[in-house]
């Protein structure tokens, strides 16, 4: 009897120890996460903002660094950065939201909503090919009479191509990356759903997940604990924002400010398939266009996918005046990791590697975007 009651004890002992074993994993964990962040972002320096999801719950969550050098003001969890082209995610769902209600279709083609453009062009380009930057279209910073703004936005996107005539490549034939391509989507949410692109998102997305500190950039936007974005140049980091560079303000590309507590919720709702629509999230994060059918890589709907079955992974990188982002989603173990950054001197798809192998993320399916973005591929 004695015995077996020792073994019991034994028994009921292992729940416990295999829970300070995972507490001390856990630990361990974090602690070359915060020493790898650390080093990586000084405190008195431009810095980041950085998120891991493991299991739909968030394991690490910590700030680095500098928002504003001038102010001395700190980066914290809820500072609000520029994600550059990680907005494209964002577009993408609101065209679909659209599609979605009936209000367009992704094969209707661009004449439909712009027919003052070249039927050369818009006569051939769909919905369906902005989406997945196989559409060829010309990019409108080679268009653009710099003497004539300032600051460019979506709406002047229009004036800057219309009296192109060409593409790179037939509509479908190839894959080039395009900013003009999402820049061209959000004027179609605002013409289909008759609300400006800021509101339309702000309706369909950020109100049901209760991001109240999110929003797209707009004029007289006030942007409350934002960091600013720097570059570093002629050994010094120097702002690069919005009144440095004249495409900083385009919306559809790479208009949104967000903190990493507001977009947690957005990753959150990915994850579990609840407030957001599970069916339009996975048309989104499903493979539209192969990019590399010999690397398994392709791009959806605003994400890059890479590899099949429990080995793919979502994710995208975003780069804007002095602003660089990335998110990186494996769906098969529910993890996510999010870095907002405000100096542009880091290649976070290669730092985002690191991250995984700390957290023991088989990322092997993992394929560099940034290559293959400003050419057309193959």
């Amino acid at each position: 009897m004695r015995h077996k009651e020792v073994h019991v004890r034994h028994l009921a002992m292992i729940p416990f120890v295999m829970l300070i074993a995972a507490q001390a994993l856990a630990q361990g964990m974090s602690g070359r996460l915060d020493a790898l962040m650390s080093a990586t972002y000084l405190n008195n320096k431009p810095g980041a903002a950085i998120a891991i999801v493991k299991d739909r719950e968030v394991v690490f969550k910590k700030a680095y660094g500098m928002a504003d050098l001038a102010l001395k003001t700190t980066i914290t969890s809820s500072t609000n950065f520029n994600i550059a082209s990680m907005t494209k995610q964002f577009t993408a769902y609101c065209i679909l939201t659209l599609k979605n209600q009936g209000k367009l279709s992704l094969d209707d083609r661009l004449i439909k909503f712009f027919p003052d453009l070249s039927p050369k062009v818009a006569g051939t380009i769909t919905i369906r090919n902005l989406l997945t930057h196989s559409s060829g279209i010309v990019d409108h910073y080679d268009h653009v009479d710099k003497t004539k703004y300032t600051e460019f936005s979506d709406k002047d996107i229009l004036p800057a191509i219309r009296s192109v005539d060409s593409v790179y490549f037939p509509a479908g034939s190839r894959y080039r990356y395009s900013n003009t391509a999402f820049c061209l989507l959000s004027l179609i949410v605002e013409k289909v759903s008759g609300k400006g692109f800021p509101e339309f998102v702000r309706d369909t997305i950020y109100a049901p997940l209760k991001m109240g500190h999110s929003d797209v950039i707009h004029p007289g936007m006030e942007i409350p604990d934002r960091a600013l974005g720097y570059e570093y140049e002629k050994d010094r980091f120097q702002i690069a924002d919005v009144k440095q560079s004249l495409f900083f303000s385009t919306e559809g590309d790479g208009g949104i400010y967000t903190s990493i507590d507001d977009y947690l919720k957005w990753i959150m709702a990915i994850l579990s398939g609840n407030v957001l629509s599970p069916s339009l999230v996975k048309e989104g994060q499903s493979p539209q266009f192969s990019i590399d059918a010999g690397r398994d890589f392709s791009y959806g709907f605003g994400w890059f996918i890479a590899g099949s079955g429990e080995d793919r992974i979502i994710y995208h990188p975003g780069s804007n005046g002095g602003f660089r982002t990335i998110v990186l989603i494996k769906p098969s173990q529910k993890y996510a990791v999010v870095i907002f950054s405000n100096r542009g001197d880091i290649d976070l798809e290669d730092f985002v590697r690191q991250i995984n192998n700390i957290c023991h993320i088989d990322d092997k399916a993992f394929v560099k975007s940034d290559a293959i973005t400003s050419v057309a591929y193959p």
